[in-house]
C-alpha cells in the first residue's frame, strides 16, 4: 500500500475513533447503571414484542428503562409540526395495520429491485446513541429498493461505459478474481450517487433506507427483533472482508432485500444531521457529511457502533472517503 495511503488510512481511523467512540453509558446519561442490567424474562425474544408495548407503561418494566421516555415522549410543542411522536403501543398498533396503502405504486418493480409502499413506519431508536433517538413516526412515498448491494460486476459496466475511475484495488482497472459477485468497495459518496444516475435510478433517502431494512413495525434487525450471528456477513464470525451478495438469505428484510446488515455500509442520500426532535447537540452534525447505513463486515465496535447492526444504525463520513467496508445500493421513484 502506497505510504500517502497508509498515512491516510491512519488519520481517517483515528477520526472515526475519535467521532464515533461514546459508550453506551454517555450516550444516555439519564440511564443509571442498575438499567444496564436488566435481564428479566422480558426480554427473551418469545416475549420481545409484549415487552416493547410494556416498557414504558408497567411499573415492573420502569426499573429497566427510568430515564428513557423522556425523548420518545416529548411534548409535540417542541417538535416541528410534522413530527409525530407516540407512545410504543400506538406506534406497534400503527405498524401493523394492512390492506393496499395510499400513493402505492401499482406496476411492477423494476428487475432486481423491491417496492416498498406508501405509508408510515417506525424509525430511530432510544435503545443506544444519542443520534438514533428519538424513535418516532416516520413516512416515505412509495419507492423502489436494490434487492441486493451493488457488485463489482455491475459497477465494471459503469466504468466500462462511462470511463468512471475504478475502484483502485483492482489491478489494472479490472475486478480482483473471484469477487465478482461482491458488493463493489472503495467508492465514496459521489461514485455512488454518479452510478445510480447513470442506471436511472438514485441513492435512497436514509428514511427509505431504514424503512426498506425494518419494515413498518421497526424490527430491531432486517429478520426480526433477536440478533443471530448467523444471518449476516458481520465481524463477529470471523469474517475477513465482503462476501457475495445474498449469502445470508434469512436475513432478508421484510421486503426481500439481501444484507441490509452487515457486508458493507451503505451511502444513502442524506446529510448527517439529528432526527425530527432530537435536541441534543453534536458538533458533527451538519451538511458536509453524508449518513451510511447498515454496519459491515469490519469489526467498528470500538468506534461506538455496537455489536452488530442494527436497522437503526448510523455512521457518518465526509463524502469524498472511501474504504473497504463502503458501498451501496439504488433506489428509485415509480
Amino acid at each position: 500500500m502506497p505510504a500517502t495511503r497508509t498515512l491516510k488510512t491512519l488519520i481517517l481511523t483515528g477520526l472515526l475513533a475519535t467521532l464515533l467512540s461514546p459508550k453506551a453509558a454517555s450516550a444516555f446519561p439519564e440511564l443509571g447503571e442498575s438499567s444496564l442490567k436488566c435481564e428479566s424474562t422480558c426480554h427473551k425474544a418469545e416475549n420481545i414484542i409484549q415487552a416493547r408495548s410494556d416498557r414504558f407503561a408497567e411499573e415492573r418494566c420502569k426499573s429497566c428503562h427510568q430515564g428513557v421516555p423522556a425523548r420518545p415522549l416529548l411534548p409535540a410543542s417542541h417538535l416541528p409540526p410534522s413530527v409525530k411522536v407516540r407512545p410504543k403501543a400506538v406506534l406497534a398498533s400503527n405498524a401493523k395495520k394492512t390492506g393496499p396503502q395510499p400513493g402505492a405504486a401499482k406496476d411492477t418493480a423494476p428487475e432486481g429491485m423491491a417496492l416498498v409502499p406508501a405509508g408510515e413506519f417506525i424509525m430511530g431508536s432510544n435503545e443506544r446513541w444519542d443520534d438514533e433517538s428519538p424513535e418516532h413516526i416516520a413516512r416515505t412515498e412509495a419507492f423502489y429498493i436494490d434487492i441486493n448491494e451493488v457488485t463489482n460486476a455491475d459497477y465494471q459496466k459503469f466504468v466500462a461505459a462511462t470511463g468512471h475511475e475504478a475502484p483502485y484495488h483492482w489491478p489494472e482497472g479490472n475486478i480482483p478474481e473471484g469477487k465478482e459477485r461482491h458488493p463493489v468497495v472503495y467508492v465514496n459518496w459521489f461514485d455512488a450517487h454518479d452510478y445510480c444516475a447513470w442506471n436511472g435510478k438514485r441513492l435512497p433517502t436514509e428514511p427509505e433506507w431504514e424503512k426498506a431494512a425494518r419494515g413498518e413495525e421497526g424490527l430491531t434487525y432486517p429478520w426480526g427483533h433477536e440478533w443471530s450471528l448467523k444471518k449476516s456477513n458481520n465481524p463477529y464470525i470471523g469474517s475477513t472482508g465482503t462476501q457475495p451478495i445474498g449469502n445470508y438469505p434469512e436475513g432478508k428484510s421484510p421486503y426481500g432485500l439481501n444484507d441490509m446488515s452487515g457486508n458493507v455500509w451503505e451511502w444513502v442520500d442524506s446529510y448527517y444531521l439529528p432526527h425530527p426532535g432530537n435536541t441534543r447537540p453534536r458538533p458533527e452534525y451538519g451538511e458536509d457529511k453524508r449518513v451510511l447505513k447498515g454496519g459491515s463486515w469490519f469489526d467498528c465496535l470500538s468506534y461506538g457502533c455496537g455489536l452488530s447492526a442494527p436497522t437503526f444504525n448510523r455512521s457518518f463520513f465526509t463524502p469524498e472517503v472511501r474504504n473497504n467496508s463502503f458501498g451501496f445500493r439504488c433506489a428509485k421513484t415509480p
